[in-house]
């Protein structure tokens, strides 16, 4: 009766319009381990587990009243010696025969769906575990290595400043070592608690506001000037004036700019230079900050931005250098997309490079109006 259906390399079965069984194919009864007469004759969804039959009379038979046929579902038929259930992908087809109704079905055995269920259980478990586990590093790194490593930074201070008694040019010197040191350290700790809370999605409010650009480049300029002149760079800002505005969170923007005029200094050769400038193009500002270094490879140009990712160094600018982990870039460009910006890069090797942030000029989208609010 069945024909090349009898022996396909699929199970092959018809149920009519009330459930009852019409023909099923030997491929079917052998992977279910019954006879022919266990099956045909026999009420379809008695051979369906007990999810599945749930499955069956909720979803499966609603659907077919409404529409022709139903493709890649899975359901678990019952193994007839009391084996383990078999897990199938279904495909039912609806069509009339001499007046009635009747179903016909397609089965293909999934014999790693079981494997593929364990593993996913098993790796979301791991995972959760992790995110346990990276949780309890964060809260120790925040406060067991953080604090002690800023008192190691206070202390330097106060030996500095001759509260313990004056010290000799060597014995100074050894203690700014070790302040610049202990700085590194927590600068480090710093770039990973924000990328970690930003992939986490923690940082999940922006104090948006109009900002002059100016002004928030002052500021900045007061926190890395020192650096730029014991580099031995010299530093320019052009085209900054006043009636440059960004919408932004100031403490993010500065933090933005401090990253990149930190890796300009970083990646700068002494006698170099590095130059800030500014622009507006419609509803856009840019803030340009460029410098003489190295430059970047361009197959590198975009990795740049992955986390954990550096340029391989070389060269005078990078001879003895802290290169930290590399996570400055990764943060700053999902801080400055998060304030509905962007950070880019232009670079030519051994010339030196240019990152342009790119924020909104006035608050005049929509989701510029979003001051104080999400802005992931």
């Amino acid at each position: 009766m069945l024909g090349l259906l009898e022996r396909a390399p699929c199970g092959f079965l018809t149920f009519a319009d009330d459930g009852t069984v019409l023909t099923a194919n030997a491929t079917l009864l052998e992977m279910l381990g019954l006879s022919h007469d266990a099956v045909v004759g026999q009420r379809f969804e008695t051979l369906l587990t007990v999810s599945s039959r749930i499955f069956y009379q909720t979803h499966l038979l609603p659907m077919l009243k409404l529409q022709p046929t139903v493709e890649e579902l899975f359901l678990t038929l019952r193994y007839g010696d009391g084996g383990s259930d078999v897990a199938v992908l279904t495909n039912v087809a609806k069509r009339d025969e001499t007046g009635s109704t009747v179903y016909d079905c397609v089965f293909l055995r999934l014999r790693e769906r079981r494997k593929w269920e364990d593993e996913i259980v098993r790796a979301r478990r791991n995972a959760e575990e992790a995110n346990r586990t990276n949780s309890a590093l964060l809260s120790m790194m925040s406060h067991d290595v953080r604090t002690p490593i800023g008192s190691i930074s206070g202390y330097c201070d106060l030996l500095l400043m001759g509260i313990r008694g004056a010290l000799s040019d060597e014995q100074k010197g050894d203690v700014e070592r070790m302040k610049k040191a202990s700085e590194y350290v927590l600068s480090l700790i710093d770039d990973i608690l924000s990328f970690t809370r930003l992939r986490a999605g923690e940082v999940a409010r922006f104090d948006m506001m109009t900002l002059d650009v100016a002004s928030v480049l002052a500021q900045t300029e007061a926190l890395i000037g020192i650096r730029i002149e014991q580099a031995g760079l010299t530093y320019r800002r052009e085209r900054c004036t006043s009636d440059i505005k960004v919408v932004a969170d100031p403490d993010r923007l500065q933090q933005i700019l401090l990253n990149l005029l930190t890796n300009a200094v970083k990646f700068t050769p002494k006698g170099g230079q590095v130059t800030v400038s500014c622009g507006a193009e419609g509803e856009w500002s840019f803030i340009n900050i460029t410098d003489t270094g190295r430059g970047i490879p361009a197959d590198q140009v975009e990795r740049i931005f992955e986390p954990f990712v550096q340029v391989p160094g070389s060269g005078a600018a990078t001879a003895g250098m802290q290169r930290g982990f590399g996570l400055g870039l990764a943060i700053s460009r999902n801080l400055a997309r998060k304030m509905d910006g962007d950070l880019t890069v232009t670079s030519t090797l051994g010339e030196g490079s240019t990152f342009t942030v790119s924020l909104r000029s006035s608050q005049t989208s929509d989701r510029d109006q979003m001051a104080s609010s999400a802005a992931s």
